[in-house]
């Protein structure tokens, strides 16, 4: 099959003018700030510290100048990770907010998947604690005003065992305030209760005992639960006599709840939400909660955490603008990245999207995912290039960064609640050194740290400025090239007339090869059989290209790298 792309509008634009391009460029690139990291300079890194000795990235850290140093680097949405208010060991009772129990608190910082309340911003992200919100909301402008869009996370499966919210709006009722304990199951009720039985972790009690997050409906989740959450009811009874049922009539009550939240903080003027877990909530609230936030707010976009290929098409039919292509895509490139896979094996890949593919979310970091850099992956950040070379251009899809990424953070610290574990940690309070050095002392940076940020940048800026890559046709060169399989990918991009030969090297040393373009290829993009003058993007060199069809051609490929050859037909 053919990697055909449907086209999006984009208008003809010089690479000199990059900053516009990004402007009317539909390519999306996801940039993902865990908040509370990103801008700590503290660098004591003592393991479960707390938050006097560690210290705490702010939301002020991300002023103007760090904001056009991320979008000069092709960068159009940032998703600000942790934002809503969650479960901390920090004390902030002084400014009115509820202690949370240590025992039901994931490290001394906390998850920011277990949100104490919706309705509020974490306190730790805050120069004034009191005017938290009004700084969110800052933060929210200085991004639009350099040209970039805000995502932030909605947590939608489960919240944190003590929520309690001290920040809704006037007449809201809050989540299991009118619940009736005495039922396992009501449509009514926004938790699921396990009768008579007592939940005790560590000195922490509660009764009656909620089912855990992650589905574990007793009282007695595990250490490797996710036992500091409960779990929403959105109208499904998972314990029925007959198995699992569904009572969506009439529309459940925790259902007008969630799509409120949803709406207070598009009010807020954010332009999206990544959904937690997406797929641990039935697609039919979805349908429902993203069809009202688009009838006021058409323009937001929704991207869904969904493991399960099976169920991609569902969630998307249910409102999701993308989805993770984590089973399929990361997967694939990570082990083509580590030798377990050939990179032919791509090409399935696609194609097992390629009905949805403008919808599947390409990455290959995040905050659940090990870092590139560090040995449980590749060991080296550089091995990480060819895999962005296809993540970010083959289609017209997303792709998402981690922050760090780009310079080669390893993720190797032993923070605390999070061991070393090849991830940057969600739970403790710490400073991350590359993200101090590539944005607030640059001085500092590491040789191997400026060339790799040189390279993210290049490709970046390729994948949301250039026509063939917004605007264009993909070609899948593989099936022809045979010599490639194993550990190259090639592909043509192409758009009117300009076309871009790809070719991403696997390999851990420079390679010579050939390319062979089928007939096919040039019939159905129209190419011109010609001798062409071609520029590698990457390098700015040139080369002299026979460009006629089944004619092998000459490639040279660096170690862990690519070629990104652009000809003017």
């Amino acid at each position: 099959m053919n990697a055909r792309m449907g086209k999006s509008i984009c208008p003809s634009l010089h690479s000199s003018l990059f900053m516009n391009a990004m402007e009317s460029s539909k390519k999306i690139i996801v940039y993902q700030i865990f908040t509370r990291l990103f801008g700590n300079r503290n660098d004591t890194c003592k393991p479960n510290g707390t938050i006097e000795e560690n210290g705490s990235g702010k939301m002020n850290d991300i002023d103007a100048k760090v904001l056009r140093q991320i979008r000069a680097m092709g960068v159009t949405h940032i998703w600000l990770t942790g934002i809503i208010r969650h479960a901390t060991q920090t004390d902030y009772s002084a400014h009115g907010i509820p202690r949370q129990h240590p025992d039901v608190v994931k490290g001394r910082a906390g998850s920011p998947y277990a949100i104490t309340d919706y309705y509020d911003v974490d306190p730790d992200l805050a120069v004034d604690v009191d005017s938290r919100m009004e700084e969110f909301v800052q933060l929210v402008e200085r991004i639009h005003k350099v040209g970039m869009k805000v995502v932030i996370d909605f947590v939608p499966n489960h919240v944190a065992r003590e929520y309690h919210s001290i920040c809704k709006p006037a007449g809201v009722k809050d989540l299991g305030e009118e619940d009736d304990v005495n039922m396992h199951f009501s449509t009514k009720n926004n938790f699921y209760y396990c009768w008579g039985q007592t939940m005790q972790l560590g000195d922490y009690t509660e009764t009656p005992a909620k089912a855990t997050g992650n589905d574990v409906f007793s009282a007695s989740p595990s250490q490797n639960d996710w036992y500091e959450t409960v779990k929403l009811n959105y109208g499904i009874d998972y314990c029925d006599a007959g198995g699992r049922s569904e009572h969506f009539t009439p529309i459940p009550n925790t259902w007008g709840k969630m799509t409120d939240i949803l709406l207070f903080w598009a009010a807020k003027g954010i332009d999206g939400f990544r959904c937690d877990m997406a797929e641990m909530v039935p697609s039919a609230f979805w349908t429902w909660a993203t069809d009202k936030v688009k009838f006021r707010y058409p323009e937001k976009i929704f991207i869904g955490e969904v493991y399960d290929p099976n169920q991609y098409r569902r969630y998307i039919g249910a409102g999701f603008d993308y989805l993770y292509d984590k089973v399929g895509m990361y997967d694939c490139i990570r082990d083509v990245i580590s030798h377990r896979r050939r990179a032919a094996d791509i090409t399935t890949q696609w194609q097992q999207t390629d009905d949805i593919r403008r919808h599947m979310l390409y990455f290959l970091e995040n905050h659940d995912e090990q870092r590139i850099a560090s040995p449980f992956f590749a060991g080296d950040a550089r091995k990480g290039v060819p895999g962005l070379i296809v993540s970010a251009l083959f289609g017209q899809n997303p792709f998402m960064l981690y922050a760090g990424q780009e310079v080669g953070e390893p993720g190797m610290d032993a923070e605390g609640f999070s061991g070393c574990d090849g991830r940057t940690t969600i739970f403790d309070y710490w400073n991350v050194g590359s993200l101090r050095r590539a944005y607030f002392d640059r001085r500092r940076m590491t040789k191997g740290e400026r060339a790799l940020e040189q390279t993210y940048s290049k490709v970046l800026q390729m994948a949301v400025s250039e026509r063939a890559v917004t605007d264009g046709q993909a070609y899948d060169l593989m099936y022809v090239n045979p010599q490639l399989a194993d550990r190259q990918f090639a592909f043509l991009r192409s758009a009117d007339n300009e076309l871009l030969i790809v070719v991403a090297n696997f390999e851990d040393q420079p390679v010579s090869t050939s390319l062979v373009i089928p007939r096919h290829a040039f019939e159905f993009l129209q190419l011109p059989q010609t001798e062409a003058t071609a520029t590698d993007l990457l390098t700015g060199k040139q080369q002299k290209l026979l460009l006629y069809p089944d004619t092998p051609m000459s490639i040279e490929l660096p170690a862990n790298g690519g070629i990104v050859l652009k000809i003017s037909k």
